[in-house]
């Protein structure tokens, strides 16, 4: 029978306990982490290629939800050319009619002294019928250089989609998060006030506003038209922060600013409307150009921007009655119109897929 002894108190191999100390946490399966740099360890990978870069001994660097939607994005060939387009006709209405005023001397609304120049000539044609640069849209009825007005009629034009966009965005969504947040009664109270304005013929109310509020002069109408169109133009904005809103203040960072004693409006402006972006960009580029169709269509009327100042849909009235004579009048701020509108379009459609939660699967 072999002895049995007892193995030395020395070489017992002690265990190693779970926790070393009294709450302390678990080994991070985060091996190591350097600013954005994240390092996981094939046990806690969650697909192949993580645990081939972890026995490799690579570094795989994070990314951010922005950084992805822009890189989806990049790869949207319409959304890209919709952008360069966006961006070049935006810069050209910028600084384009002054260029032409100082190279060639013909402002966008100057009408020539002389009265044989006092009249509609084709693109790229002098007075005397010769090829001229000068005029490469040719001119109005009054001698006016065509080309010169379509970039001023540019910067009204975005400059009223863009600033009635921001209007509705201010009171769409300050008034959905409300909404959204508080509930009950409130809720249905606010929800049952944009029904009402919904069911209201969309333009007619544009119209109605700015005929009560007309003002005599043309900057106080373009600001009129300014507020009009916005004040008009939130109502769906302010349902869709409700939904974004609706869907968040249950989640665990607000239930923590809760308990926390964080104020309503501080919960409601500081962590949950900034969470809904996402939805608020992609509806802001599509609000812009429908503004700007609105705008074309109240100038057509009558309503939109007065005489000096001309936008894209004042060109295109002026166009509309000597276009059968004329075509160059209505063919050049239609097609630039349609153009930055198919633009806006395609970024907005992009934006979309971009900060789609699907789309982040492929």
């Amino acid at each position: 029978m072999d002895d049995e002894r007892p193995t030395p108190q020395h070489e017992i191999e002690p265990v190693k306990p779970a926790l070393t100390l009294l709450g302390t946490p678990p080994e991070s399966p985060i091996r190591s982490r350097e600013g954005d740099i994240i390092h996981t360890a094939p046990e806690f990978a969650i697909a192949e290629a993580d645990v081939r870069s972890a026995e490799a001994g690579e570094f795989v660097a994070g990314t951010s939800l922005w950084k992805d939607a822009w890189r989806r994005l990049l790869k949207n060939r319409l959304a890209v050319f919709g952008m360069i387009v966006v961006f070049l006709v935006a810069v050209l209405s910028i600084i384009g009619p002054s260029i032409i005023k100082k190279t060639t001397g013909y402002a966008p609304d100057y009408i020539p002294p002389d009265a044989m120049l006092i009249k509609s000539f084709p693109p790229f044609k002098a007075p005397d019928g010769s090829f001229s640069w000068k005029h490469p849209m040719g001119t109005d009825i009054q001698g006016r250089d065509l080309f010169a007005r379509v970039l001023q009629g540019g910067q009204i034009s975005l400059l009223v989609g863009v600033i009635a966009t921001v209007v509705s965005l201010l009171i769409g969504v300050g008034y959905g998060a409300v909404s959204g947040y508080l509930g009950g009664r409130i809720d249905n109270l606010m929800m049952r006030i944009v029904d009402v304005l919904y069911s209201l013929p969309y333009i007619i109310l544009v119209i109605v506003l700015l005929a009560v509020f007309r003002r005599n002069t043309p900057l106080g109408q373009l600001v009129l038209l300014f507020v009009a169109l916005g004040s008009v133009s939130w109502l769906t904005m302010a349902r869709i922060v409700r939904g974004q809103v609706l869907s968040l203040k249950n989640q665990e960072f607000v239930l923590a600013a809760r308990a926390t004693g964080v104020s309503t409006p501080r919960i409601i402006f500081r962590h949950i409307v900034p969470n809904t972006l996402g939805p608020v960009i992609v509806y802001a580029t599509l609000t812009i150009p429908s503004v700007m169709l609105t705008e074309a269509f109240l100038s057509f009327l009558g309503f939109g921007v007065q005489p000096p100042m001309s936008s894209w849909g004042t060109l295109a009235t002026d166009g509309i009655q000597n276009m059968a004579v004329f075509p160059w009048q209505l063919i050049f701020p239609g097609v630039t119109m349609a153009v930055m509108l198919f633009s806006l379009n395609f970024v907005g459609d992009g934006l979309r897929d971009a900060l789609d939660p699907q789309m982040r699967r492929e």
